[in-house]
């Protein structure tokens, strides 16, 4: 049986300024504290019936700081930022999908292309 790519094996904050999971199939994730606020899936960061952002990302400010990460559940977690923000919860599956590594963004372009 396959490892479930979506399940944590290992959750690390790196200072203020990044954080890293490590995946059940090896594969390893590295997000910057502003790429997750970017990234928020929140009411007040996206529209809750189509999903458009409504966040600018460039307004998330460029020195934005992780203060503090909680798991929710066994599916997600929570990460209060230094702009206050701390609305959002990245379910564990999202977070896989938009792993930002080279391997990962290469996989979405080309099944971007597909579509």
């Amino acid at each position: 049986m396959k490892p479930d790519p979506t399940k944590p094996v290992e959750l690390k904050k790196q200072g203020q300024e990044q954080f890293k999971i490590k995946w059940a199939d090896g594969h390893e994730s590295a997000y910057s504290f502003r790429f997750l606020r970017q990234s928020c899936g929140c009411a007040g960061c996206r529209n809750e019936l189509t999903g458009e952002r409504i966040l600018n990302p460039e307004m998330v400010p460029a020195d934005l700081k992780g203060l503090k990460v909680d798991l929710v559940g066994n599916y997600a977690l929570h990460f209060s930022f230094s702009d206050h923000h701390e609305t959002g919860i990245y379910p564990f599956n999202v977070l896989r999908t938009i792993c930002p590594c080279d391997e990962c963004l290469s996989l979405t372009e080309t099944t971007d292309e597909r579509e």
